[in-house]
């Protein structure tokens, strides 16, 4: 005769967790293959989940994803750490209906994740390890220190502007401001009428320095890092690639991670951004501006030094010239830097240094 058991047991069976993530709380969802277990708050703790998980669900196959954001990946590498298979999701390809965008709240959005992560209806971001995460720190924190710096410069002459300071004649150029000798100038060679004006521009001045000795450190580890083992070789191969200097290589390194993710310059491209909006309807096939998705620091990066290439490069140059014939320069680039995230995925992938006489 068997014995009647009370202890629970879900060996076999799948639980999906949606987590919505805030600062102080997560609000989670559970579902089993048929059914809407709970929905609760609790404290932002992988922990707490686990513990919650193996309490009321023992031995069940967990599976959990919430959206990417402002809390970066730490709870998906302890989430993973305790057994549960976690995914990251973006936000904008969990699926909504009308009614959960009109009456959106924590646990309408866990619920969805949770039912979209049942449905195999979400796809997961890659997820990059700690190393990579603090080598793009490293490259963020400088992208805004250039732009910090540039505000900066810009207070400092619009100061100058509002008490009608002139520019030598040596200054007249704007090319030869923040050279040493106009530091030296604006150091030295302006006076104010009063100390509390005096330490005002002082001020400025010193922030100015400042940044400039922040940027220039931030620079040199950057230098240092593309000599290391981990970077150097694609590092080289990135070099070979008109255009593309010391920052948007490190910048592709740390942002791709592997190459190898991507099937070919397609899905490369599609992950950067510059695909174009489609709309089609019957007959007609309209092809708009660039997507909105897309690694926005690369893809700013890439057309910066799409401008490089096209005098560089002469096969690019030649395609640039063309394009110009039918279609705004700003347009051209674009094709331009498609053409050379072409270039750029080939060396990576293939692992061979580009030489400028390639013609596609």
């Amino acid at each position: 005769m068997r014995k009647q058991s009370n202890t629970l047991n879900f060996e076999g069976q799948n639980i999906y967790v949606g987590i919505d993530v805030h600062l102080k709380s997560w609000t989670v969802s559970i579902l089993s293959a048929h059914l809407h277990h709970k929905t609760f708050v609790q404290p932002p703790s992988p922990e707490a989940l686990s513990s919650y998980l193996h309490a009321h669900f023992p031995n069940g196959n967990y599976l959990s994803a919430y959206e990417a954001g402002f809390s970066g990946f730490w709870a998906h590498y302890k989430l993973v750490e305790m057994g549960i298979q976690n995914i990251v999701v973006n936000p904008a390809d969990v699926s909504t209906s009308q009614k959960e965008r009109l009456q959106k709240t924590d646990a309408v959005d866990s619920r969805k994740i949770a039912r979209s992560l049942r449905s195999n209806e979400l796809t997961a971001i890659h997820v990059p390890c700690r190393e990579t995460l603090e080598v793009r720190t490293l490259l963020r924190s400088r992208d805004a220190l250039v732009r910090d710096l540039a505000r900066m410069k810009q207070r400092i002459k619009a100061f100058l502007y509002y008490y009608g300071i002139d520019y030598p004649e040596e200054f007249r150029h704007s090319g030869t401001h923040w050279s040493r000798a106009f530091m030296n100038w604006l150091r030295n060679g302006i006076r104010m009428d009063t100390e509390e004006g005096s330490a005002g521009f002082s001020l400025l001045l010193d922030s100015v320095e400042s940044q400039r000795r922040l940027l220039l450190e931030a620079t040199r580890k950057l230098r240092a890092l593309s000599r290391s083992d981990r970077y150097a070789t694609d590092y080289g191969l990135l070099r070979s690639v008109p255009g593309i200097g010391m920052i948007t290589a490190l910048a592709f390194l740390a942002e791709l991670e592997d190459i190898r993710r991507f099937a070919n310059s397609d899905r490369l491209a599609g992950y950067i951004g510059l695909v174009p909006t489609s709309h089609s309807t019957g007959e007609k096939d309209n092809k708009g501006e660039m997507t909105f998705r897309g690694q926005m620091q690369l893809r700013s990066k890439l057309i910066e030094c799409a401008w490089f290439a096209a005098r560089l490069d002469p096969a690019l140059n030649m395609a640039f010239s063309k394009l110009t014939r039918r279609m705004e320069p700003n347009k051209a680039i674009v094709r331009i830097a498609r053409k050379l995230l072409n270039r750029i995925f080939y060396v990576l992938k293939y692992k061979r240094r580009y030489k400028n006489e390639t013609v596609e």
